[in-house]
C-alpha cells in the first residue's frame, strides 16, 4: 500500500493501543499555532516508558508553556519496526503523527545503558544521522538526559547536547533559548550551542575533545575556557517545582499503572556503591500538603485506584506517618489502595506498622545487598542482621505472604565467607519464619556488582564473567530448598552495563556496530544476543577488561571527571578508603555533615517535613476537588443514596477498536471514576469494581451497540450518567444509553449477531458463497488454550453470508454458549483469504435488539 502511516498498519500488529496517542490528559496542540515542536523519546516500550515519571513531569511542564507542543515517542515493538522499515515509513510522534525527523527538538531519556541502542533504532527509523558531526540545521537538534548522562561520554557524539541533573527548569530555558535563537534566523548550529552551554546542567558534548595516550584514556580537553566543567543543575525545592496533577493515563499494562507521588528525590543513607544515593542528592522532601493537594487532583484526573509513594528511601520520609494516616482518611472508602516499591529494613516504626496492615500487598522487598556484617560495613549498608531479622517477622506478622531479597557479588574486599554469609542468612530466615507458624516464600535476586561512575566504588573492579558465573550457579546450587526461588541477572549482561558505566567515546563505533549486527532491546532477556555483542566488541577492536575488570587507581584521570554532580572527588576517595577499611560513615539526616560537598546551605540543602506536622485532613477539605468528579464534569447532585445496577450502552468505532477487554474495563472504569460515580465493589482483601462485559469483542472489531453492567452505590440519573461518562472517554468510544436492572431481572441477550465486513485490495467470490451453502458440513479446527484439537462445524453457527458488493459482506453467526466463532474465522475458512487481508478488514459489528425477562 501506497502513502501508508504508522496508524494504517495498527490492525496487523500487538497491542496496537501504545501506539493510539489520545490517552486521557494526553495533550494535542495546533502545530500551525506553536514555535517549538518538541518529541520527547523513550528508548523503550510504550509499557515501560509509560511507567517512568520523569518523562510525564517534562511533558507537563513543556505543554505549559504557550508556544511549545511537547509529544511523545517510544521505541516501536519489534513488530512495527519491521514494517515501518519494509514500508519506508518513518517513525513517528504519538500525538499528531509527526514524523520525528520533523520535529525541531528530540529529547531522549536515557536511564539505562542497556537501552542505547534503542536510540540509534529510533534515530535510523526516522531517517535521521547517528551523529552530531552529520547532522545539521536541516535535522531536529538531539539532545538527552537522564541519570546515564552522568557519564555521558559513551555516547557523548550521538548528541548535540545533553542534560545533567534535574530537568525540570533546564528544559524550560534551553526551549526559551531556541525559541530566541530562531527568531534570530536560527541558522548557525554553533550559537545556539554556545547559548545552551550559558544553562547549568547543560553539557555540549562537541564542545570538549578526548585525548587517548594508545590504550589509556588520558584526559577530555575543553574547546572554551568559559566552559571546562558542567555541573548538575539542581531543584532546590521540589514544594516548587511543576509536578503533574494530569498525568497522562496509559493503555494497556504498563509496569506502574498506578497514581505515582514522589514523596522526597534524594538519600542520605551513604551506599557506597550506589549511584542515585549519590547523584540526587541533597534529600528534598515534599510537603505533606503539597502532596495532599496533588493526590486530590490527581485522583480526580485520572480515575487510579492505586497510589504509590515513590523515593529511593520511602520510609526515610519525615512524614510518613502522617501522609498515610491523610490517605487512608480520605480514600479508604473508595475503595483506593496505597502501596510501596519497598521498605528499610529498620525503617518499620510501630506507628508506621499499625497504618501498613492496612496496604495492599503483594512481595515485600529488602535489599541487604550483602549477607555478612562486615561486607555490609564495607558498602556502608548501615542495617544489622537482627533488622533484617525483625523486619520479616514483622512483614509476615503485617499479613505479606512473599519476601524478596536483593543481593550482590563481587563488592570490593568480598570473600568466600561473604558469599556463604547470603545462603546462611537465607537458611536462618527460613527457619525463622517456619518456626513461627509462617509458610516460608522466599525470593532471592542475585546481581553482579557493576561500578558505577561518581560513587565511592567507581575505582573499583568488576569481576570477571566466568568468576561471575560460577559464583551465581554455586549459590543456586546451595539455595536450592523448599520455599526458595532464586533469581539472577544474567552476567553477560552486567558485563556490558559496566562496560557501558564507565566507557568513553571509543565506545561510539561499538554501539554502532552492534546495532547494525541486530543488536536491539538489550536490556530484555528475550531480546539480549551475548554472541551478536561479542562480535561487535572485537570488530570495533575494544578491550572490554580495560573497562571492567582492572582496578583504577585513585588519580587515574577518568572519562567523565568534566562532569560535576557536586559530590567532591575528595569524598569519594575518603569513603573507598573508609571501604577498604570497613569503617561505616553515618546518616547526615541523624547527624553531622559528612562534608560530600553538594549542599552550599544557602540555595542548595537538604529539605526535611517536620515530622510533628499534623495538617487537618477532613473530608469536606479533601474531598472538594475529589466529588466534582475532574474535567469540568460529573455526578454531582445524586439521588437519595441507594444501590443502582444499570446497564450502560456504548459504541465501539474509530480508534477504540484497538482496545482489548482488559483495557476497556480500565477504561470505563476510571472514567466513571472522573465523573464522580460512586462504583459498589466486591468483598474481601483485593476489591473489584461490580462491573462486567459480556462477550467482549475482540482487538480490531467495531462495534454499533455493545453493553456492560455495573453497581453504583447511588442512585444517579442516566441522561447525566450518559453526558457525565462520555465527557472522560477516548475518541472511539462513546455512551449512548443507559437503564435500570432491576434486581429480579436480567436481561435476555440475543441469540444472534451480524457482522458488516469491508476487505481492502481484494475482492468475495461469489461461488465461494454458493459452495458453503451447498455442503452438508463445514468443518473447521479450532486449538484450545490447552492446547487440545476441536473440530467445529460453521454451518451449525453460520446463518448467513451475503454479498454487499465486490468487497463487502454481511454475516450472521449464531451465538452458542461456550463456543466463539468470529467473522475472521468465517473469512478465512471460506474465502481463504490471507491473514494480512482480514486483520486490515473493517468488521463492524451491527446494532441488536434485547429485552428484559423476569
Amino acid at each position: 500500500m501506497k502513502n501508508q502511516s504508522i496508524k494504517d498498519i495498527l490492525p496487523l500488529i500487538e497491542k496496537p493501543s501504545r501506539y493510539l496517542g489520545n490517552e486521557k490528559n494526553s495533550v494535542k496542540k495546533d502545530i500551525e499555532s506553536i514555535s517549538l515542536h518538541i518529541a520527547l523519546a523513550f528508548p523503550d516500550l510504550y509499557e515501560i516508558g509509560m511507567s517512568h515519571f520523569g518523562l510525564q513531569i517534562l511533558y507537563h511542564i513543556l505543554n505549559e508553556q504557550v508556544h511549545v507542543a511537547a509529544e511523545r515517542v517510544y521505541a516501536p515493538g519489534s513488530d512495527l519496526a519491521a514494517y515501518i522499515k519494509s514500508a519506508g515509513i518513518s517513525l513517528s510522534s504519538l500525538e499528531t503523527g509527526t514524523p520525528l525527523s520533523g520535529f525541531d527538538i528530540i529529547g531522549f531519556s536515557l536511564l539505562y545503558e542497556m537501552n542505547y541502542t534503542n536510540v540509534l533504532m529510533m534515530l535510523d527509523l526516522a531517517g535521521i544521522p547517528f551523529y552530531a558531526s552529520d547532522r545539521d540545521v536541516s535535522h531536529p537538534i538531539i539532545i538527552a538526559g537522564g541519570p546515564c548522562t552522568v557519564n555521558p561520554e559513551p555516547v557523548a557524539d550521538f548528541f548535540d547536547a545533553m542534560v545533567i541533573g534535574d530537568g525540570e527548569s533546564v528544559v524550560v530555558e534551553m526551549a526559551r533559548t531556541w525559541m530566541a535563537w530562531k527568531n534570530s534566523g536560527g541558522r548557525d548550529k554553533i550559537s545556539l550551542l554556545k547559548d545552551w552551554a550559558k544553562i547549568e546542567g547543560v553539557y555540549i558534548p562537541s564542545f570538549f575533545q578526548p585525548v587517548y595516550d594508545g590504550p589509556d584514556f588520558k584526559e577530555i580537553q575543553p574547546k572554551f575556557n568559559d566552559y571546562q566543567r558542567v555541573r548538575r543543575a539542581i531543584v532546590a525545592d521540589l514544594n516548587q517545582a511543576k509536578f503533574p496533577d494530569s498525568p497522562v493515563v496509559a493503555y494497556g499494562r504498563p509496569i506502574h499503572d498506578r497514581l505515582r507521588l514522589e514523596v522526597a528525590r534524594g538519600c542520605t543513607r551513604g551506599c557506597r556503591f550506589c549511584q542515585a544515593g549519590m547523584i540526587y542528592r541533597p534529600v528534598r522532601e515534599r510537603s505533606v500538603e503539597n502532596l495532599m493537594d496533588l493526590t486530590v487532583k490527581s485522583i480526580a484526573a485520572t480515575g487510579y485506584d492505586d497510589i504509590s509513594l515513590l523515593s529511593l528511601s520511602t520510609g526515610d520520609y519525615g512524614c510518613l506517618s502522617t501522609l498515610m494516616q491523610g490517605l487512608f482518611h480520605c480514600y479508604s472508602s473508595e475503595n483506593i489502595a496505597l502501596s510501596f516499591p519497598s521498605f528499610r529494613a529498620g525503617t518499620l516504626s510501630p506507628e508506621i506498622m499499625s497504618l501498613v496492615k492496612q496496604v495492599r500487598k503483594t512481595g515485600f522487598t529488602i535489599a541487604p545487598e550483602a549477607g555478612s556484617e562486615h561486607l555490609r560495613a564495607v558498602i556502608n549498608k548501615n542495617i544489622s542482621e537482627q533488622e533484617v531479622f525483625d523486619t520479616v517477622s514483622s512483614a509476615f506478622e503485617l499479613g505479606w505472604k512473599l519476601i524478596k531479597f536483593y543481593f550482590m557479588i563481587g563488592l570490593p574486599t568480598e570473600t568466600e565467607e561473604d558469599r556463604y554469609a547470603i545462603v546462611d542468612l537465607v537458611k536462618r530466615i527460613r527457619q525463622k519464619l517456619k518456626s513461627e507458624g509462617h509458610r516460608p516464600n522466599i525470593n532471592v535476586s542475585i546481581g553482579t556488582f557493576i561500578p558505577k561512575p561518581h560513587v565511592p566504588f567507581q575505582w573499583s573492579l568488576q569481576i570477571s564473567l566466568a568468576e561471575s558465573k560460577e559464583i551465581i550457579f554455586d549459590l543456586k546450587r546451595q539455595l536450592k530448598m523448599p520455599g526458595v526461588e532464586f533469581k539472577w541477572q544474567k552476567p553477560e549482561l552486567s558485563l556490558l552495563e559496566g562496560l557501558w558505566a564507565r566507557g568513553d567515546r571509543r565506545l561510539s563505533r561499538l554501539l554502532e556496530i552492534a546495532y547494525c549486527k541486530g543488536c536491539c532491546f538489550d536490556g530484555w532477556s528475550d531480546r539480549f544476543d551475548y554472541p551478536l555483542w561479542e562480535a561487535a566488541i572485537h570488530e570495533a577492536g575494544i578491550d572490554i577488561n580495560y573497562y571492567t575488570t582492572r582496578l583504577r587507581s585513585a588519580d587515574e584521570p577518568l572519562p567523565w571527571d568534566h562532569i560535576d554532580t557536586g559530590i567532591s572527588k575528595e569524598f569519594l576517595i575518603s569513603e573507598y578508603e573508609n571501604a577498604l577499611t570497613g569503617t561505616p560513615l553515618s546518616d547526615c539526616r541523624f547527624g553531622d555533615c559528612q562534608g560530600c560537598g553538594v549542599c552550599d546551605f544557602d540555595k542548595i540543602k537538604p529539605v526535611y517535613v517536620a515530622p510533628n506536622f499534623t495538617p487537618d485532613f477532613t473530608l469536606d477539605k479533601t474531598f472538594a476537588s475529589f466529588s466534582g468528579g475532574g474535567a469540568g464534569s460529573g455526578v454531582r447532585h445524586p439521588l437519595p443514596s441507594q444501590e443502582m445496577r444499570i446497564e450502560i450502552f456504548y459504541s465501539k468505532t474509530g480508534p477504540a477498536k484497538f482496545f482489548g477487554h482488559l483495557e476497556m474495563v480500565n477504561i470505563f472504569t476510571r472514567a466513571i471514576r472522573r465523573a464522580g460515580m460512586k462504583i459498589k465493589f466486591t468483598q474481601g482483601f483485593h476489591p473489584k469494581p461490580k462491573i462486567s462485559f459480556h462477550n467482549p469483542l475482540p482487538v480490531g472489531m467495531e462495534s454499533e451497540e455493545e453493553s456492560f453492567y455495573i453497581t453504583l452505590r447511588e442512585s444517579a440519573d442516566c441522561e447525566e450518567i450518559v453526558l457525565s461518562v462520555n465527557n472522560q472517554l477516548p475518541e472511539g468510544l462513546l455512551v449512548t444509553g443507559c437503564r435500570n436492572i432491576p434486581a429480579n431481572k436480567r436481561p435476555k441477550l440475543s441469540e444472534r449477531a451480524v457482522y458488516r465486513v469491508t476487505v481492502i485490495e481484494e475482492e468475495f467470490e461469489d461461488q465461494k458463497i454458493t459452495a458453503f451453502n451447498d455442503a452438508s458440513e463445514w468443518i473447521v479446527i479450532r486449538t484450545t488454550k490447552k492446547g487440545r484439537k476441536k473440530q467445529i462445524n460453521l454451518k451449525d453457527i453460520i446463518l448467513s453470508i451475503q454479498l454487499l458488493g465486490p468487497t463487502k459482506l454481511r454475516i450472521q453467526l449464531k451465538m452458542m454458549e461456550g463456543l466463539s466463532v468470529r467473522p475472521a474465522d468465517v473469512i478465512r475458512s471460506v474465502f481463504q483469504l490471507s491473514d494480512e487481508v482480514i486483520l486490515r478488514a473493517e468488521i463492524i459489528k451491527e446494532k441488536q435488539k434485547d429485552t428484559l425477562v423476569c
